[in-house]
């Protein structure tokens, strides 16, 4: 039995601790913070409550599995799960509304030769068979499997199969791009292109940088699916919590990790605060001894920090995070895939609404901004700043347990925005403000007013209806997670840019895990990410991944 301790306590960070502790080892958990979950944060107030972070889950495979190999009850034993229908609603910037059903290719066709025009379906329709025979050449290697040492094939091979553009006495153009997709193979279509460049948005991702091999986020949804959580995401970090619990992982909260600790090359423990026994300490005596007991073993004590032993130690943290816990030691080759160290943010609201749930408003709907260039310019231009008029995703989830009664509701809208904070992100809001409709300060407090707006074209009685308003910036982001940005998950091609590091380290005994190492953010990734280390821990250097 090996001794793990676990910096962190988000979701690819249980999904290890959880797997680890199911093959016999003694796992320890150390979360700077006051909770678990990590970007799956909930918010509450006068009877509402809001999820913080991811509104709808992807792959609830990823989430069966682990629930399957750590326990005798299932996934669908702890949570309510259903599919969402529609999966979500789009309104162009022209005012054409379409509802696109959830994991129905045909329908999809379907729904989009009605709103859109005939041949519209066909177009995408083909547009996702290519799509999949990216999904099927990279799965494995950008899911399934730790980074390969040779990674970078994956970085030079781009596994969308673009139709070739024949040209007289020219060469043949081939789409290389998300963007160049939409207009090579989807005709130019402007509400087309809005709806196949959402999905690089949504993941901070540029469409006219982002590799065609990008195709695999719209495949991924449209074929296994859109899921809501009773109870709303928040619910499934506590289910893995417990089920850690369960299989007898120990969790230390208000215990920040100082430095990893390093003897002749391998991390042999972790250093924390010296009162951080005590108050870190997870609820009474009584429960420690029922999760197993106290922290692990004290090897030194120093004058601030108290060293605690570790045969291995698994991060579950950010590169810049990680660097500063190693004291100057690097944390890979110079011949691995390089960290990614920023990534966009979010701006989220929330708003409590006066008024029931109306039966024909869509779970998600996406609200498309009327200028791309312009939206596009501003988040990813050589100076970020806030777009005039972004694009928002409006999530109205049909949840009793998120409202005080049925006579009201919990809405959140979302909005892509670069990862600043502080002065220079106010200063960027201020440059672009518009007129507030809505009596507001603070930081973002302009940007949040123009969401609002855009949202009123999904809820246009929204300014009748609404009790009161939270706006949730990048700084709460990096308050729950480490940092500001939300990774996107892991694409083959571009040259290896859109890779993460692998899950072991230059470091013997060090690992990461979650959304900054392979294979990417997102739950369902983050989940995969924690099966990787479990797995490499557990049967060594030549594990293969998930058979």
């Amino acid at each position: 039995m090996a001794r793990i301790a676990v910096i962190g306590a988000g979701m690819g960070a249980m999904a290890a601790a959880a797997r680890l502790a199911v093959a016999g080892h003694d796992v320890v958990v150390y979360e700077r913070g006051a909770t678990h979950g990590g970007a799956l944060g909930r918010s509450t107030r006068d009877g509402f409550a809001f999820d913080t972070g991811p509104v709808l889950l992807t792959l609830p495979a990823v989430y069966r599995d682990l629930f399957v190999k750590t326990g005798r009850k299932s996934l669908e034993d702890r949570l309510g799960l259903t599919q969402v229908e529609p999966a979500v609603r789009h309104l162009f910037a022209d005012g054409t509304r379409v509802d696109l059903p959830n994991a129905s290719r045909a329908g999809v066709g379907q729904a989009l030769d009605a709103a859109l025009g005939a041949g519209s379906g066909e177009r995408w329709a083909a547009f996702v068979n290519r799509a999949r025979e990216a999904w099927d050449r990279s799965r494995r290697p950008l899911l399934e499997e730790p980074l390969w040492p040779n990674w970078q094939v994956l970085a030079e091979r781009e596994p969308y199969p673009a139709v070739p553009r024949r040209r007289l006495l020219r060469r043949e153009l081939r789409a290389t791009t998300l963007a160049e997709i939409a207009a090579l193979e989807l005709g130019g279509e402007p509400r087309l292109r809005a709806l196949l460049e959402q999905y690089a948005l949504a993941a901070g991702l540029d469409p006219r940088t982002a590799p065609a091999s990008a195709a695999v986020l719209p495949y991924m949804e449209q074929t296994f699916g859109l899921w809501s959580v009773e109870g709303g995401m928040r619910a499934l970090a506590d289910a893995l919590y417990e089920r850690c619990r369960e299989r007898r992982v120990r969790f230390r909260f208000g215990t920040p990790v100082r430095r990893v600790v390093i003897r002749g090359g391998r991390a042999v423990g972790v250093a924390v605060d010296t009162g951080a026994r005590d108050a870190g300490a997870e609820g009474t005596g009584a429960a420690l001894a029922e999760a197993g007991g106290g922290p692990a073993t004290t090897v030194a004590e120093e004058a601030a920090h108290v060293v605690e032993e570790a045969d291995h130690v698994v991060a579950g943290v950010a590169p810049d995070v990680l660097d500063s816990l190693l004291d100057g030691v690097p944390a890979r080759e110079a011949t691995g895939a390089p960290a990614r160290r920023t990534a966009p943010s979010r701006v989220t609201l929330l708003l409590a609404l006066r008024g029931a749930r109306p039966p024909e408003a869509a779970c998600r709907t996406v609200v498309h901004t009327p200028d791309r260039e312009g939206e596009l310019a501003a988040l990813f231009g050589a100076e970020p700043g806030l777009p005039e008029r972004p694009t928002v995703t409006v999530h109205r989830l049909p949840d009793p347990s998120l409202v005080p009664d049925p006579d009201h509701e919990a809405v959140t809208v979302t909005a892509t925005v670069p990862a600043a904070t502080g002065e220079a992100a106010e200063a960027a809001d201020d440059a672009v403000s518009a007129p507030a409709p809505l009596s507001s300060s603070g930081p973002f407090a302009s940007f949040a007013d123009r969401m609002t707006a855009a949202a009123r074209r999904e809820i246009p009685d929204l300014d009748g209806r609404l009790l009161w308003r939270e706006v949730r910036t990048p700084r709460e982001v990096e308050a729950a997670t480490g940092t500001p940005g939300v990774p996107a998950p892991a694409l083959a091609a571009g040259g290896g840019r859109w890779l993460h590091p692998a899950n072991s380290t230059a470091v013997e005994g060090l690992f990461t895990v979650g959304g900054w190492s392979h294979p990417g953010g997102g739950l369902a990734h983050a989940g995969m990410s924690g099966a990787l280390v479990a797995g490499l821990i557990v049967e060594g250097p030549d594990f293969r991944g998930s058979q």
